[in-house]
């Protein structure tokens, strides 16, 4: 970048010689985090299930930066969600930026009643442990010099809509761990907050939601998507500038927060 100004700059130092591991990352919100880390000076460790989209998402960031890498594995197996800590910390000694991002549900959202029980247990565990298991992978080296974790979670923990059950006791759940690690985690000067999202554009959620017309998404969230006060949605990237910021030091006296990035669809009466 040829011109900076005194606050980019500022920007750029609070990240700078720091390791951010963002798992989740070779899209949508994910990837709009790792984009903003990378702008900011951080080493950018990203993670995908898929090879192919990671090896598409590191070269898009290697546009903004040098210091990325990228390590494949399914954040929902404990023993990847290791190794995939473990690589992060090699790199520079600890990990100081952990965002879980990514967690699409093996369930698509659906009437309770309808659902089977193995639906049940798939649909909540693909969405919830994909969320947690990196966070306690990354203790040990979180530990070593202090840091920050967020975690992104869903309204539907605040504000289920019909068909969100298992999507918003998920939610819930995120909101309930994000309190209790944040005290838990204060000792090691830690501090744990979570992003909470609606319909949000520019993800692949939206695209598998919009991409067909007449399944039970479309036509639940295509009602929502028409009410939001502002006239729109967020888009990921707006989703982003919040994370980054509760990442950031500029949020050194925020944890065990979670902050609604939802365009005002879920507050008050809406």
């Amino acid at each position: 970048m040829a011109f900076q100004t005194e606050e980019m700059k500022l920007q750029c130092a609070d990240f700078e010689g720091k390791v951010a591991l963002v798992t989740g990352a070779s899209g949508g919100i994910g990837l709009s985090v790792a984009e903003k880390l990378a702008a900011s000076g951080a080493t950018v460790v990203i993670n995908s299930r898929s090879q192919e989209k990671g090896a598409q998402a590191v070269a898009r960031l290697r546009a903004i930066s040098q210091k990325v890498d990228f390590i494949a594995g399914d954040c929902n197996d404990y023993a990847a969600a290791t190794d995939i800590a473990s690589h992060a910390a090699s790199i520079n000694g600890g990990i100081d930026v952990l965002v879980s991002a990514g967690a699409q549900g093996s369930v698509p959202p659906m009437p309770f009643a309808e659902m089977s029980g193995a639906q049940l247990v798939s649909g909540f565990e693909s969405r919830l442990f994909a969320r947690i298991f990196p966070v306690h992978a990354a203790i040990p080296f979180l530990r070593l010099r202090g840091g920050t974790v967020v975690m992104v979670g869903t309204d539907a923990g605040r504000h289920p809509t019909p068909g969100e059950s298992i999507v918003g006791a998920v939610g819930a759940s995120v909101i309930l761990m994000t309190k209790a690690l944040a005290k838990e985690f204060a000792r090691w000067n830690i501090r744990v907050n979570s992003v909470s999202l609606t319909l949000t554009t520019d993800t692949p959620s939206w695209d598998r939601i919009f991409g067909a017309c007449d399944t039970f998404d479309a036509k639940l969230f295509g009602k929502l998507s028409q009410r939001f006060p502002w006239g729109r949605p967020p888009s990921a990237e707006e989703v982003a500038r919040v994370a980054v910021f509760l990442a950031s030091s500029e949020a050194a006296q925020v944890t065990g927060q979670t902050i609604s990035v939802n365009g005002g669809l879920s507050f008050g009466g809406w």
